[in-house]
């Protein structure tokens, strides 16, 4: 049977329902599974021949037992799941005429067109599955800085075992992300902008994880988060990589590069998750934007703390990779106790000073590279204004940028599959300022949901950030579906 512990090593092994369910390990780590199978080259070749439900359906049965849910409900949650999203194929892969052996996998064809929607309808769908077999509820809180929350919201609509919560801080996201949130009319659905978020997206992980490190408060107000912490998330993240694979390769066996623009490390997680099942990958390229967390790691082998500045590719602005956890996990052969011992450096010094032996296994198939502003607007009007004629969101725009500055370091050759994580739609000043700076926007770089959203009313809270921590608990406690 598949069992997940945490990271931290904490707590008792538990089943997928329990992991799903709990977000967050009790002792404040990440589940992951005990083991990760290895499939075999002839099921590979199986795989490749189907669509994108059905080789999700493959992927995701190799963590779920039929035991915890059946699998003619497991295929019935993921045919619904991405039963919205506009394109025929799910997950489109358009290759570049102006670079050769080059791809976009578009993964923003859902219904709030980002690639958080892939796994988020899902994962929702599944904890909503599990809430209705055990007659129970929960209260739902997701940290965004800008693609999570309105994927989450969105998945969450309507459903009657679910309180859902999204806080974005305030002025950190495009406007068009925020409506996506505070437009909705359900009364499960509550958006929260927060002020004084000198750290962005940090900020609210850092008063979240005080808020499930509270036994009492996690259990009054039956907390779980389907944020990349979700391992549910970064599983079913796992299966656009082998999706995109099939539609590339000449041959069955041939290695690609994928370049990712990385935030909080869950989607590339689901890449390397890829990789261990048995995916053929010779690279990952690590596409960070200014910030460069991970950049800085992967070059010096220090995870460090820093200040996050904000960038045109905003859902990228990350200073501590919550995912890169798992990673280390996994890197330092599964030693808890060594994952606990930097999770305390890394929050009382501001540093992790990785030991040799793992500062070289976090490089092993990895590439990376820091991109600016500057850059990503140049990239985006390159490509525009190539025979490809595409408009690529900012966050893409990363991802290409780095695989370019990367290629000189993979074989001759090689395929590169570069990850479209948003609709451009999503942030039309920056394609605007790349693209026609004296014009208007290309009809590419709209989408009528995105329209329509400018012309309705919007239903929100703001807090400041020092007093979120006793506002959110209070507010949930009154929207609590079951009163104490």
């Amino acid at each position: 049977m598949t069992r997940y512990v945490s990271t931290r090593g904490g707590v008792a092994p538990v089943d997928f329902e329990t992991a799903v369910l709990q977000g967050f390990a009790p002792d404040g780590g990440l589940y992951v599974p005990a083991t990760i199978p290895r499939i075999s080259p002839e099921q590979l070749h199986l795989w490749s021949r189907l669509e994108f439900v059905d080789l999700a359906f493959e992927i995701i049965s190799q963590f779920i037992d039929p035991a915890v849910m059946a699998a003619d409900d497991l295929h019935r949650l993921l045919a619904g799941s991405f039963r919205q999203f506009e394109h025929p194929d799910i997950i489109p892969v358009v290759p570049l005429k102006s670079r050769p052996d080059t791809y976009i996998m578009e993964l923003f064809h859902g219904p709030t067109l980002s690639f958080k929607d892939v796994a988020m309808g899902f994962l929702v769908n599944t904890v909503d599955y599990f809430l209705d077999r055990n007659n129970d509820w929960i209260s739902l809180v997701v940290a965004t800085t800008g693609d999570t929350g309105p994927a989450a919201a969105h998945a969450a609509l309507g459903k009657k075992h679910i309180q859902c919560w999204v806080l974005f801080p305030q002025g950190m996201i495009s406007d068009e992300q925020a409506r996506q949130m505070t437009t909705l009319k359900a009364d499960n659905v509550h958006a929260v902008g927060v002020t004084g978020c000198t750290d962005g997206g940090d900020d609210l992980d850092r008063v979240l994880a005080r808020m499930f490190a509270d036994d009492d408060l996690k259990q009054r107000l039956k907390l779980s988060s389907v944020n990349s912490i979700n391992w549910c998330r970064v599983m079913v993240q796992a299966v656009h990589y082998f999706y995109s694979y099939f539609r590339v390769v000449e041959q069955i066996g041939e290695k690609v590069a994928f370049a990712v623009p990385t935030g909080a490390f869950g989607n590339l997680f689901g890449g390397y998750l890829a990789r261990s099942l048995g995916l053929p990958v010779e690279a990952f390229i690590l596409a960070n934007n200014q910030n460069a967390a991970l950049h800085r790691t992967l070059s010096t082998g220090r995870f460090t703390r820093a200040e996050v500045k904000p960038s045109l590719s905003s859902a990228i602005d990350i200073g501590v990779p919550y995912n890169f956890w798992r990673y280390l996990y996994f890197a330092c052969g599964g030693n808890s106790a060594q994952i606990r011992q930097w999770m305390a450096d890394l929050q009382q010094k501001g540093v992790v000073e990785l030991d040799a032996e793992t500062a070289g296994a976090i490089r092993q198939g990895f590439l990376s590279a820091s991109v600016s502003d500057q850059e990503t607007l140049d990239t985006m009007a390159r490509v525009y204004q190539s025979p490809d004629g595409y408009v690529m969101d900012p966050h893409t725009a990363v991802a290409l940028t780095a695989a370019e500055k990367c290629t000189g370091r993979l074989a001759a050759g090689t395929k590169v599959i570069c990850l479209a994580t948003a609709h451009a739609a999503k942030f039309p000043d920056t394609v605007k300022k790349a693209l026609a700076p004296q014009g208007r926007l290309p009809g590419q770089a709209q989408h009528n949901t995105i329209e329509n959203a400018k012309n309705l009313s919007q239903n929100m809270h703001i807090w400041d950030l020092p007093e979120l921590a006793s506002a959110l608990p209070q507010a949930m406690q009154s929207a609590a579906l079951y009163k104490p």
